[in-house]
């Protein structure tokens, strides 16, 4: 159990959170009592009251014989209320819509979370519609155009990418650490960053940081499918958006740290 600010941490409080994001991890996949007690380490009576107290309060959902557990619609809620109450997130969306206006392509809001980007805001293709909406979703920050551009305002040494290995979502994805530092020093050479299939196959990504906070915590970027990325296209794609990043920066006061407003 770790200390913070001299507060010894709750271990119960410690178990919920813990729990919940294992479930919210798992997605559609349900979890057994059993499962989960191995995985996070608590006994299994202890597990299974924790399980009911969520379940009672919507924080945890089971099915009709009990048995299963999978993430509930009271972290929807909780999830909704963040972007709703983020400033940052409302002076940017308007901005969005405009680059997707200008472009036609698929655009993204992200924020930098350890070693992951965090998606808070999309708008989708004129040409191409998903079903399944990425906000909340999580990409390892060293795997694409919006988790590179925020890298990039970081020193080599400041990077918060661990010891471990880098993981590869696609073929053309940074695990070798010397080649991302060696695109990393691009990134900051030209502005922003290439990802050239690096996320998703057939698909790349042009993204810039939002330094209205030192060092950058958001970015935006713009996806648009290889088969379509001509010269000329991807000449506009960085026009529009290092404008419309200018105009966001400037509706937004730099601020040092977490900006709470």
């Amino acid at each position: 159990m770790q200390e913070s600010r001299g507060v010894r941490g709750v271990k119960s409080a410690a178990r919920t959170v813990a729990l919940l994001e294992l479930l919210a991890e798992r997605g559609e996949e349900p979890s057994r009592l059993d499962q989960l007690a191995e995985d996070l380490d608590v006994p299994r009576s202890s597990m299974y009251q924790l399980l009911q107290t969520l379940v009672d309060s919507g924080w945890v959902r089971t099915d009709a014989t009990g048995s299963l557990y999978g993430i509930g619609i009271r972290a929807l809620l909780t999830g909704t209320g963040y972007l709703d109450g983020d400033r940052r997130i409302r002076v940017v969306r308007p901005y969005l819509d405009e680059a997707s206006d200008a472009l036609g392509e698929t655009i993204h809001m992200a924020r930098l979370d350890g070693r992951d980007v965090v998606y808070l805001a999309t708008r989708e293709s004129h040409e191409y519609l998903r079903t399944i909406s990425r906000v909340g979703r999580r990409v390892p920050a060293h795997a694409g155009a919006l988790g590179k551009a925020l890298l990039a305002e970081r020193a080599d040494d400041e990077l918060p990418l661990g010891d471990g290995p880098l993981t590869g979502l696609t073929a053309n994805t940074h695990t070798d650490r010397a080649a991302l530092l060696s695109d990393l020093t691009r990134v900051r050479e030209r502005g922003y960053s290439v990802d050239r299939e690096e996320t998703v196959p057939g698909i790349a990504g042009f993204g810039f940081a939002l330094r209205y906070g030192t060092p950058a915590m958001d970015a935006i970027s713009c996806s648009v499918p290889v088969a379509r990325l001509t010269p000329e296209h991807e000449t506009r794609i960085i026009s529009v958006m290092s404008d419309i990043r200018t105009r966001i920066e400037s509706q937004l006061p730099p601020v040092s740290g977490v900006d709470w407003r």
